[in-house]
């Protein structure tokens, strides 16, 4: 019998188990999420350092897992049931966690019309890896805004509806939260009053969640005078706090923090709380990120909304 090495059968290709393409399918989403996020979406790199570190890191995993795999894609890897079970479970929470990473991808700002506030060139301003400033161009002043971001909603997305409170003679410090969530780092605000020691009076707001962190950073610090709600409401009582002025703006049309909800929080807010509703505005109008799931139906234009959302913050903090 000729065995010589032409004429011998070659062995059969492995065949494939279901958790080695569970595996390629986890690699695979690490890697596209990662690149999806960091390529398609500019607030990411634009942002706080935290989300855009993390998608590195997962880039990277999904990389070298996807080697690994084509490397000992033939190697059979035969496995107990307490080890087949903790496989198992190892990837459903890579697959839970890609997951957590995509619903994290930020609402990009999308430029709109400018707010009211005189000409560029009034506005000083300055970018950290932690924050956005804005300054009165050529003038010294001693007010300053710190404002948390709505959860998830690009920092940048703020500038325009906040730079008239610059041209009233207010330093803003917008802020880049950790992974777009205030809740993270709800004292985030400290670091921006210790990085401009020659303002004086402070005051304290936030879109959403950011308005809550903003309540609680409010309460817990004395020397700050006053908080500026944009469609938020804070959990926690201020009524035992003196000495801080209150303004909450609503639309009347928003479909998250609704007029319930802000009816609701008078209850936790001081007596002397300025309340202001933008007639038909909506959620998404106290930035500049577009439209929002779960929002309502706006019956008036996001420029005029802005108007007036802006009119009556330099309003409120002109009398701090």
């Amino acid at each position: 019998m000729d065995t010589s090495p032409s004429n011998r059968t070659s062995a059969p290709p492995r065949r494939r188990t279901a958790i080695f393409w569970v595996s390629a399918v986890c690699a695979a989403a690490l890697v596209g999420v990662a690149l999806w996020m960091l390529a398609g979406n500019p607030a990411v790199l634009g942002g706080h350092p935290l989300l855009p570190g993390i998608l590195l890191v997962a880039l990277a995993g999904g990389l070298a897992w996807a080697v690994l795999l084509w490397l000992r894609r033939d190697v059979p890897r035969p496995r107990s049931r307490v080890r087949a079970v903790g496989a198992w479970a190892a990837r459903l929470a890579v697959l839970a966690l890609a997951a957590g990473l995509a619903w994290l991808n930020p609402f990009p700002y999308q430029t709109g019309a400018t707010a009211e506030a005189g000409p560029a060139s009034d506005l000083t301003v300055t970018e950290t890896a932690t924050a956005i400033t804005m300054s009165p161009e050529g003038s010294t002043t001693t007010k300053g805004l710190v404002f948390y971001p709505g959860a998830r909603v690009d920092a940048r997305a703020y500038q325009d509806i906040l730079a008239p409170v610059v041209g009233a003679g207010y330093r803003v410090v917008i802020l880049k939260e950790p992974l777009g969530l205030s809740l993270l780092d709800g004292n985030q605000a400290r670091s921006a009053i210790q990085d401009n020691p020659d303002i004086t009076t402070w005051a304290v707001g936030g879109h959403s969640l950011g308005g809550v962190s903003a309540s609680s950073f409010a309460l817990h610090n004395a020397e700050i005078k006053g908080l500026v709600l944009y469609a938020s409401y804070p959990v926690e009582s201020l009524h035992g706090r003196t000495g801080l002025s209150v303004l909450s703006v609503s639309g009347s049309s928003d479909g998250l923090s609704t007029p319930a909800k802000i009816d609701a929080s008078r209850q936790l807010l001081p007596a002397d709380t300025e309340f202001a509703a933008v007639r038909g505005g909506v959620h998404a109008f106290f930035g500049d990120y577009g439209n929002q799931p779960g929002d309502g139906e706006p019956a008036v234009s996001r420029v005029s909304a802005q108007q007036q959302i802006a009119a009556a913050t330099v309003s409120f903090l002109g009398r701090l």
